[in-house]
């Protein structure tokens, strides 16, 4: 039972890195972990889609998320952006990839609308990168690294539903902490991603690359969009006036969907988008982000079945029964099974409550401290979700950077982000475990 988890992600990622649908390759991992486990192909089935209301809210959220960005396109701001972005970073790459990144940051705590502004921010720049002849794997390793590391050491946005969804893992498994520690228990694991995207953009990615047509899996007939010259107006202020509402919306009560509709709303309601446009907004972002969410719900029956037929537990027992109280040692093994545990998933945040459970236990045994512990599950969380097929954190990267068919899923987001983010944070996640 402990090699279930273990085999059904290997079939995840060798199906994932053959170029088979990423979608196709959760379902094939989930009816091996059911078959594993015992049950038979229909019932692994019926698991696996019992589980998927596990991710309904992200993924009503992520379509709302999806529509308040367009809603924000259509007022020309984001040109504004992409303009400046143009207009002082042409042939500077290396200053491209960091204003990228700053870019991306953004999204997870000031302005929450997460992945959905690559679908609009990036396509308009994907001529300047072939010009440029950027790498665009780097491109992706700067996006995940926005959509990830704020979350990973902020706690606030989404960065406040990640160290609160810590918190209350732990403190309902016994061990009592605050949101203060938590946060300063990942400052650790955090400054790991930061030097794995220092990495990426100053040594691995810094050559020039020419994209390749069709290496998305198909030739696409692209247009990038061009964007006009278009200066700061009133309508510009009130987009901002519903992007705090919405950020305020949602600090508040820490629900994104709220969050979201409050800002469509605003939108509406102060005529920065005609409200004869609603219809098109929602089908412009159920497009944009509807496969995502849809892949988020696969992920989530995949994690279903993996916990209820006790798979997971198995491979922590396993993993923690023979250690004894070497920390060291515990802390590398937990770190690994997060990994492998978070890419089979593929969300730290729907991660996290199964990690707890299982680590709390084990650490207080082991006499690691609450803070420790903490570094431990929040890293363990984290890992996997950069470099994961079914990521959020890939998955969005992908959408923009693949929109003329030049960029492929795994082997230019997923490849890189799992090496220069998985890595450091093992490592930076091992040396919190074991100082703090």
């Amino acid at each position: 039972m402990e090699w279930v988890v273990v085999i059904s992600v290997l079939v995840l990622t060798v199906l994932s890195l053959l170029r088979v649908n990423v979608i196709i390759s959760i379902i094939a991992a989930a009816i091996t972990a059911g078959l594993l486990s015992g049950l038979n192909v229909i019932e692994s089935i019926e698991l696996m889609v019992s589980g998927m209301g596990g991710q309904a809210s992200t993924a009503l959220s992520y379509i709302l998320l999806g529509a308040f960005a367009v809603a924000i396109s259509y007022t020309g701001i984001t040109a504004i952006l992409v303009n400046f972005l143009i207009r002082v970073l042409t042939g500077k790459k290396t200053m491209m990839l960091l204003a990228i990144a700053g870019v991306a940051s953004l999204s997870q705590n000031l302005v929450p609308v997460h992945i959905a502004f690559v679908p609009i921010l990036i396509p308009p720049l994907l001529k300047l990168f072939d010009e440029m002849k950027i790498d665009r794997r780097g491109v992706a390793t700067a996006l995940t690294f926005g959509l990830k590391a704020p979350y990973v050491m902020i706690p606030a946005g989404f960065g406040l539903l990640f160290h609160e969804t810590i918190m209350n893992g732990m403190t309902d498994n016994g061990a009592d902490i605050t949101i203060r520690e938590t946060a300063l228990s990942m400052l650790i694991p955090g400054a790991g991603m930061i030097v794995g995207l220092l990495i990426a953009i100053f040594f691995t990615y810094r050559k020039d690359r020419e994209a390749v047509p069709g290496a998305g899996g198909s030739e696409v007939d692209f247009i990038a969009p061009e964007s006009e010259n278009i200066t700061f107006t009133k309508k510009h202020l009130l987009t901002l006036v519903a992007i705090v509402g919405a950020l305020a919306v949602q600090l508040q009560f820490g629900n994104l969907i709220a969050g979201a509709l409050t800002g469509l709303i605003l939108m509406f309601a102060l005529v920065v988008v005609p409200f004869r446009k609603g219809e098109q907004v929602m089908a412009d972002g159920i497009a944009m982000m509807g496969q995502i969410a849809f892949v988020m719900l696969v992920a989530s029956g995949f994690g279903k079945v993996l916990t209820d037929t006790g798979a997971v537990d198995a491979l922590v027992e396993v993993s923690s029964g023979f250690l004894g109280d070497n920390q060291a040692l515990i802390a590398i093994i937990l770190l690994l099974v997060g990994l492998l545990v978070t890419i089979g998933i593929g969300s730290s945040f729907g991660t996290i409550p199964i990690i707890a459970a299982l680590y709390v236990p084990i650490c207080l045994a082991a006499g690691f401290s609450t803070m420790a512990t903490a570094a431990l599950i929040g890293t363990a969380g984290a890992l996997g979700d950069a470099g994961s097929p079914a990521s959020d954190s890939t998955l969005g990267p992908t959408s923009g950077l693949n929109a003329d068919g030049k960029h492929h899923h795994i082997w230019d987001t997923c490849v890189p982000t799992f090496i220069h983010f998985n890595i450091p944070l093992i490592l930076f996640g091992w040396v919190a475990a074991l100082v703090l």
